[in-house]
């Protein structure tokens, strides 16, 4: 049985020369990702046994065991870190992880099918819902609001909006 992934983080390059990489993560709070250890590569290949090793301006750095020179950590630029799904904390009613969001059908409040979550977005005013619609061919950003969005079924995979005028 494959063991749903989930992307937490990114190696952004290296820092220093004693093999230190820049990481980006995305767990809530940076440091976090650590606790998911070992990572894996997105394919399952390569594990990743990280320790953080400071804060960054942008990011976080850290090092990676096996790693010894500024070169081996330049060659894993780009690398996309995944942590195994079930091993996130259990969150509270009304929390929800935006990997459990993406892919999730939307309907209307009466029940039509208008399309499926392709994103959900936050540029600091809020987290908002990229939602690909059907009928347009392409995707609205919707507020992610108890207003715009006021009831997720996880276990149903859907998602009640109400829809903005354009879509009425």
């Amino acid at each position: 049985m494959n063991e749903v992934k989930t992307c937490v983080g990114a190696i952004a390059g290296s820092f220093g020369v004693n093999g230190e990489v820049r990481l980006k993560s995305f767990c809530s709070e940076p440091s976090d990702i650590s606790d998911y250890n070992p990572l894996t590569s997105e394919d399952g290949s390569k594990s990743f046994q990280l320790e953080i090793t400071g804060q960054l301006k942008i990011g976080l750095s850290a090092k990676i065991d096996g790693i010894v020179n500024k070169e081996q950590a330049e060659q894993l630029k780009g690398t996309r870190l995944y942590a195994e799904r079930h091993r996130f904390p259990t969150l509270n009613s009304g929390e929800y992880y935006h990997a459990d969001l993406i892919g999730l059908k939307t309907k209307d409040m009466k029940s039509n099918e208008i399309g499926r979550v392709e994103a959900l977005h936050d540029y600091g005013a809020g987290p908002i819902l990229e939602i690909y619609i059907d009928q347009i061919g392409s995707t609205v950003l919707i507020p992610f609001t108890e207003k715009s969005v006021p009831n997720i079924d996880l276990k149903e995979k859907c998602i009640i909006i109400d829809p903005p005028e354009i879509l009425k």
